[in-house]
């Protein structure tokens, strides 16, 4: 299977959906405020209202819950992680299993049910602002909210810039690393067998090309960019002009809906 198909964050899925057409400006202020709300949260009521939120904002993106949910498998063993941590390590309640001195209580089972869905939801809500924004978009809609800091001599376009590269180049990247492991492959490379050390010493065989190629697509962007006359943000027009409209009302609505069911909720 190829690692595209197990990640979602940095790719983009054109679409004319609701989500797609709304400002990039409005979409990265609530990505920020959803991610308070996610931290707002600490019973099941509250959980299952973000849970519910995500659902019906996939089927609005139109994009199948599944391939979103797939986006979640590279980050399943910190997801783990966080569970088994706090299954084990946070005290109180009653005990539902004794073993000498490891005990799991009541507690540690909340927490690590809680940890785990905060994490999995920040991950889907950034997977899905980045399948229904364009890296232009997100450029541009992050250089416009960062616009005041232009005033202290913050390179505010640079830095949107270079933010926009980065996830324009995960999914590069993801694929280059499937191309990479299939002609290892091909060459009668075992990557998948073999104890943890030597699990080890067979990602160098993936690690070194990717990095070489990470550096020369860097360098092909670099010359590609002084060769189009790029000299930053100072007197650059702009093609699109990014205009609020009423469903931008409409998401600010389900914020402050969100919220007050989260405050309504909230032990």
């Amino acid at each position: 299977m190829s690692v595209l198909q197990n990640f979602a964050i940095g790719q983009y899925l054109p679409g004319e959906s609701l989500l797609h057409r709304l400002d990039p400006r409005s979409k990265l202020v609530f990505v920020f405020a959803f991610a308070f709300f996610v931290f707002m949260a600490n019973n099941g009521p509250t959980y299952a209202i973000l849970c519910v939120f995500m659902v019906i904002a996939t089927i609005a993106a139109r994009i199948s819950v599944s391939y979103l949910l797939r986006g979640l498998k590279p980050v399943w063993f910190l997801i783990l992680l966080t569970a088994v941590i706090h299954l084990f390590m946070t005290k109180g309640g009653a005990v539902y299993l004794q073993w000498d001195w490891v005990t799991v209580e009541e507690q540690g089972v909340r927490q690590a049910m809680f940890m785990s869905m905060r994490l999995a939801l920040l991950v889907l809500i950034g997977s899905l602002l980045t399948l229904t924004t364009s890296p232009l978009d997100l450029t541009e809609g992050m250089e416009r909210l960062l616009a005041p800091l232009r005033k202290l001599g913050v390179p505010v376009h640079e830095i949107a810039l270079m933010l926009s590269i980065a996830l324009r180049f995960i999914p590069t990247l993801l694929e280059e690393t499937d191309k990479i492991i299939k002609a290892q492959t091909s060459r009668g490379a075992n990557l998948d067998s073999g104890n943890l050390l030597t699990r080890a010493r067979n990602l160098v065989a993936i690690v070194v090309p990717l990095f070489i190629s990470a550096f020369r697509r860097a360098d092909e962007l670099a010359l590609a960019m002084e060769a189009r006359g790029y000299r930053g943000g100072a007197g650059r027009t702009r093609r699109k002009q990014l205009r609020f409209t009423w469903r931008d009302g409409l998401l600010a609505f389900v914020a402050v809906l969100l919220a007050g069911s989260l405050g309504w909720w909230r032990a």
